[in-house]
């Protein structure tokens, strides 16, 4: 080799490390203004913030402290807010966290009025959407947006896989008790669709509104139909209030049956296993699991407001949280299409979720789990709640990516 071959090829080598130290500096200067902020907007004091509320934000917490608290030395910020369940106050609270406050993503468990606003507004403004309790399919289906990443059961997988667990039991008869709103609409729809595929039938239904605490009409209407399965459709305080009044009624003496689709462990705290008993559902996440479930939860029931045990949608929390991190510390930037496609790149991995696709409408292809709630006599020790079965792969839980609708998708 010639001299000047050695010093062409020495020049060549500098510029290349200049170059990729160049590039290390600038994805660390792409944290914008230094900080990643990251907000987390549910119902803190109304009928679901037992569910999420501020044991979800407790949850976003542990999981920027579980990650080191910074990127690149760049300090992570945590901003939460109480949504009250209005469409109004949570899109004012959206657009004041990205236009003034400078947020960098938004996490939601509200209902899907809201989530469904706030995933239009991330969209225009080109940051990632974290949902983690808002189930409504259309999320990732007909209003889906490619700035969203949906970690949890939605209203096709949590009937889908409802209504497979009463059909095998021989149910035939359905009556739905539904909560008024766009969540509950949903679920009975697609509840109605894979009752009618298997051959069965809804002999009736009824609505109530959000937040009622007399479901007694209710009840009675269920029961005087004959349906050998009673679905109740709502979540939070409604769904306790609603098992606890059909309890009263005595309505499984007659020999009906009582189901819920989607509950949260909390509920069956409120309500005592002897209301709950014999409940069967699908979960994505029990903290008495395994060894990885049960130490993290019991790190959260140490720091949460009465020791209460999470819920699948608090673990949900942290999964996102944690997810979204990595991606940003792997993309090297907190700019949102670059933090999605990394987001979608990679696998979920946490306690609660072990090697999970992120499907390109967004969702997280995690299985869920078939439980049953003890009775009293076979609960041991506190929240010792559930009988686990084996895992339900999320191909056959979640709606095939074709029948969805995503626009996106088809450009």
């Amino acid at each position: 080799m010639t001299s000047s071959t050695k010093l062409n090829t020495a020049v060549r080598a500098a510029l290349t490390a200049l170059a990729l130290a160049g590039a290390a500096g600038s994805a660390c200067a792409q944290i914008s203004d230094n900080v990643v902020r990251i907000a987390v907007m549910n119902d803190a004091s109304g009928p679901y913030s037992g569910i999420g509320g501020p044991g979800a934000v407790l949850a976003a917490r542990m999981a920027i402290e579980d990650f080191g608290g910074k990127i690149d030395g760049k300090p992570i910020e945590l901003l939460s807010v109480d949504d009250q369940n209005k469409p109004d106050v949570g899109l004012n609270a959206a657009r004041k966290w990205l236009e003034t406050d400078k947020v960098d993503t938004i996490l939601t468990g509200s209902t899907t009025s809201i989530a469904l606003g706030v995933q239009t507004l991330m969209k225009e403004k080109q940051k990632p959407f974290l949902i983690a309790g808002a189930l409504s399919s259309d999320l990732t289906g007909k209003a889906c947006s490619p700035m969203s990443v949906q970690f949890l059961n939605d209203s096709y997988a949590l009937p889908k896989a409802g209504v497979q667990v009463l059909v095998n039991k021989g149910f035939k008869d359905f009556f739905f008790i539904t909560v008024d709103y766009a969540f509950g609409t949903a679920m009975q729809a697609e509840a109605t669709r894979f009752i009618q595929a298997a051959g069965g039938r809804v002999v009736g239904s009824v609505r109530h509104p959000l937040g009622a605490t007399d479901y007694s009409s209710y009840l009675l209407q269920a029961q005087a139909s004959g349906a050998k399965a009673i679905v109740i459709l709502n979540a939070g305080q409604d769904q306790s209030n609603a098992l606890k009044q059909a309890a009263e009624f005595r309505i499984t003496r007659g020999g009906q049956t009582l189901s819920v689709f989607g509950m949260t462990i909390n509920s069956v705290t409120a309500m005592g296993l002897d209301i709950a008993q014999g409940l069967t559902m699908t979960v994505p996440f029990y903290w008495d699991q395994n060894d990885a479930t049960r130490a993290w939860s019991k790190r959260f029931m140490e720091r949460n407001s009465g020791g209460a045990v999470p819920t699948y949608i608090q673990a949900s929390v942290y999964s996102a949280v944690t997810h979204y991190l990595k991606a940003v510390k792997e993309a090297g930037t907190d700019a949102g299409p670059a933090v999605v496609a990394r987001m979608k790149a990679i696998r979920v991995n946490d306690f609660m979720t072990q090697n999970a696709p992120v499907r390109e409408d967004g969702q997280v292809m995690r299985a869920v789990y078939p439980v049953e709630v003890k009775t009293p006599a076979e609960s041991k020790y506190k929240y010792d709640y559930y009988k686990v079965g084996a895992a339900i792969p999320a191909e056959q839980v979640f709606r095939p990516l074709a029948e969805g609708g995503c626009d996106f998708l088809k450009k």
